[in-house]
C-alpha cells in the first residue's frame, strides 16, 4: 500500500522534530510540559507543514493516551461528544488527547460548546490553526488554553531532513544527486517541511537505477514554494506591515523586498493602497510633494497591469523609503479626534459662521470676521477655535527643512 514519503519520515520523538528549537530543545516551555506528563488544552498556531500534527501525535504517544484526530471542516460537536463516550473504557485507559485541526472552522457555538468538554478534564484538547487564535478564536476557549506559535523552519534546520529524505526515498537504488539540490529544495520550500519532502519524493519518483537527479530538476519542482500569500490571512498581513514599517524606517531594499513578495503574489491593489497611506502618513510634510507622486504612480500602474505595473510602483516605494519624513499631519488630526471623541467641541465662534444668507447679520454671523487677504502678508489675529478650546495646539512643526521653514516664517509674520 502506497504511504506518503513525509508520512513515512515522520519523526517519532521530539529530539527528532525539525525546527521548534525554541519550544522543543531541551528546556524549552513546551518540552517541560510535554516531560511533566501533565499536559494542559493547547493551541499550536503556525503556517501548515511545520510539524504541529507531529508533535501533537509524539504527546499522544509519549504520555500514553489515545489520539483522535478531527478536522473542523468536517467535524461537529458530535465527534467530540463520541470520543466522550468511549472515555472509562478499554479503548481509552489512560484518557484522550482530541487533536482539532484548523479550528477557526468551528463557529462561535461550536466552540463554547467544547467548554463543557475541556473544563472537565475528561479530555485533553490541542487545537491547531494556521490563522491567528486572537481573531478567530473566541475568548471563552482561549482563555483556557496555552498558545504556542509554530515558526516556519529554517533551510539550515531543514536541510538535515531533506537529506534523510532522499536516503529513505533512494534507498536500494543507485542515483547521484547533484550538489546544491538538498540546499535548494530546503530554502526554496518557505519553510514548510512537508512541502520539501514532496519535493523530495517527486525528485526521486521514478528514476531510475544509475540515473541523476539534477539541480535544474530540483529548482524546476519547487519553483515559487517559498511564497507565503494568502491575501485573507496572517501572512498577507505581515507582509503589509513590514512593508510600511520599512518605508517608514527608510530601509529602502528591505521596502522594495515585501512590494516584490505583495506583486509576486498578484496584489498589486493592496501595495498601492498601502503607499497612498504613507505618503501622507509618514512622510506628510517633510515632503508634501510626494503624494502627487505616488497617486500618479499608483494611477500609472493600473493603466499598465502587470508586470510593468511593477516599476511604477517601485519607483513610489523607494521615493517614500528615502523620503524625509514625518508623523505631523498623523498626531495632529488624531488629537483633535481625541478633542471631538472626548465631547471637547464647543461652538463655532460668531465670526466665522456662514453669513451668506438674509437675516445672518441679526444673529451676528460673520459680523466681525477679518478678511486676512486685506491685511499685510495675509494674515491678522483672530480667533478660529471655539472659546473652550482657545489656545489648544494640535500641529506641532516637524524638525523637517520644509516644516521648520514654514515656522519660520510663520513666526516672522506673527511676530511683524
Amino acid at each position: 500500500m502506497y504511504q506518503p514519503l513525509a508520512d513515512r519520515i515522520r519523526p517519532k520523538s521530539l529530539d527528532h522534530v525539525v525546527g521548534q528549537r525554541t519550544l522543543l530543545q531541551q528546556g524549552g516551555v513546551l518540552r517541560r510540559i510535554i516531560d511533566s506528563g501533565q499536559i494542559p488544552n493547547m493551541i499550536f498556531y503556525g503556517p501548515s507543514g511545520i510539524g504541529k500534527t507531529t508533535v501533537a501525535s509524539i504527546i499522544a504517544q509519549q504520555t500514553q493516551r489515545r489520539l483522535y484526530r478531527l478536522n473542523a471542516t468536517t467535524a461537529s460537536i458530535q465527534d467530540i461528544r463520541a470520543v466522550v463516550s468511549e472515555l472509562d473504557t478499554f479503548l481509552t485507559p489512560n484518557g484522550a488527547l482530541v487533536y482539532l485541526d484548523e479550528i477557526q472552522y468551528f463557529n462561535k457555538k461550536q466552540q463554547q460548546s467544547l467548554l463543557e468538554f475541556i473544563e472537565s478534564g475528561k479530555i485533553t484538547l490541542i487545537a491547531s490553526t494556521t490563522e491567528n487564535p486572537y481573531f478567530y478564536v473566541y475568548g471563552a476557549v482561549l482563555s483556557r488554553c496555552t498558545v504556542f506559535e509554530f515558526l516556519p523552519v529554517a533551510p539550515d534546520e531543514l536541510a538535515p531532513a531533506v537529506e534523510r529524505a532522499f536516503s529513505l526515498a533512494l534507498e536500494g537504488r543507485s542515483v547521484s544527486v547533484e550538489s546544491g539540490v538538498t540546499e535548494a529544495v530546503s530554502r526554496r520550500c518557505g519553510g514548510d517541511v512537508r512541502k520539501a519532502i514532496n519535493a523530495v519524493e517527486l525528485l526521486t519518483s521514478g528514476v531510475a537505477d544509475g540515473g541523476s537527479i539534477t539541480l535544474a530538476e530540483a529548482e524546476a519542482v519547487s519553483q515559487r514554494s517559498n511564497m507565503r500569500f494568502d491575501r485573507d490571512g496572517d501572512s498577507h498581513y505581515d507582509i503589509l506591515s513590514a512593508f510600511h514599517k520599512s518605508i517608514r524606517g527608510s530601509d529602502p531594499d528591505a521596502a522594495v523586498h515585501y512590494l516584490a513578495r505583495l506583486l509576486e503574489g498578484g496584489d498589486m491593489i493592496s501595495a498601492a493602497r498601502r503607499l497612498l497611506v504613507i505618503a501622507a502618513e509618514d512622510v506628510g510634510l517633510a515632503y508634501p510633494q510626494a503624494m502627487p507622486i505616488v497617486k500618479a504612480c499608483v494611477d500609472a500602474a493600473f493603466q499598465l497591469g502587470l508586470p510593468e505595473a511593477r516599476l511604477p510602483l517601485a519607483e513610489a516605494t523607494l521615493l517614500l523609503a528615502t523620503a524625509p519624513k514625518s508623523n505631523s499631519v498623523t498626531t495632529a488630526v488624531e488629537a483633535a479626534l481625541a478633542d471631538l471623541r472626548g465631547g471637547n467641541t464647543g461652538e463655532i465662534p460668531a465670526a466665522l459662521r456662514d453669513a451668506h444668507y438674509q437675516g445672518a447679520s441679526k444673529l451676528g454671523h460673520g459680523l466681525t470676521y477679518q478678511f486676512p487677504h486685506d491685511y499685510p502678508n495675509h494674515w491678522v489675529s483672530q480667533q478660529y477655535l471655539p472659546d473652550t478650546l482657545s489656545g489648544c495646539c494640535y500641529y506641532e512643526y516637524g524638525p523637517n527643512k520644509n516644516e521648520q521653514a514654514a515656522k519660520n516664517y510663520w513666526e516672522k509674520v506673527k511676530k511683524q
